[in-house]
């Protein structure tokens, strides 16, 4: 009988997200040294093409890992996955880096739609799904931290507009890799307080403990 794959360590996960992102930043700022060196490269176009394709390649390596590691991929970073394929794939080919610039717009308005669409229309939080294993909270913390992540999606696809619309390519690169992770890990330690004063104990957690009879 196989061993049930053990969940990834919160570093590990991080490292997963974060890869692919450092790849593109990488990339992107040694483009034209890399083009030199891989001569055949050229031909993508100039380092923000050579800094996409690396980006969905490291992409895909980390989705495989992930499934190799956990036998699954969580809903969130194979969403994301799938729109850096999908624009990645349409700035390749029409050689416009406008594609990859509304990725994440695009997948940002798309999970808050879907939180405040859960929310607001079925009464459902949706983040009790995707989270429900680490977070055991009650009903109004769910729904409060559900409506907050909502909030923050959009804060960030109203911050990725600001910054390709109005600054050059490598400032948006760097926003893109060295702002936005920070932004959200701020985010998420401000959420501290919600979640220590909504916590719950599992309802299974103490049946082992029951005496019988």
């Amino acid at each position: 009988m196989s061993e049930k794959p053990q969940p990834l360590s919160q570093v590990t996960k991080l490292a997963l997200e974060m890869g692919p992102l450092v790849v593109f930043f990488l990339t992107n700022t040694y483009g034209a040294e890399i083009a030199d060196a891989f001569p055949a490269l050229k031909a993508l176009g100039g380092k923000i093409f050579l800094g996409t394709a690396a980006f969905m390649v490291a992409m895909a390596v980390s989705l495989f890992l992930t499934w190799i590691w956990e036998r699954r991929i969580a809903v969130m970073p194979l969403v994301t996955g799938i729109m850096v394929f999908i624009f990645g794939g349409l700035t390749l080919y029409l050689q416009d880096e406008t594609f990859i610039k509304l990725k994440p717009t695009i997948i940002n308005i798309m999970f808050g739609t879907a939180l405040f669409v859960a929310l607001f229309a079925f009464r459902y939080p949706l983040l009790k799904l995707l989270f429900e294993g680490p977070f055991h909270l009650d009903d109004e913390g769910w729904h409060k931290l559900t409506f907050r992540w909502a909030c923050f999606f959009f804060f960030l696809a109203l911050a990725n507009e600001i910054v390709w619309r109005n600054f050059s390519t490598d400032f948006w690169v760097n926003f893109k890799v060295w702002a936005t992770m920070p932004m959200t890990i701020v985010f998420m330690a401000f959420q501290y307080p919600l979640l220590a004063k909504h916590t719950i104990e599992p309802p299974d957690q103490n049946e082992g403990d029951r005496p019988a009879g």
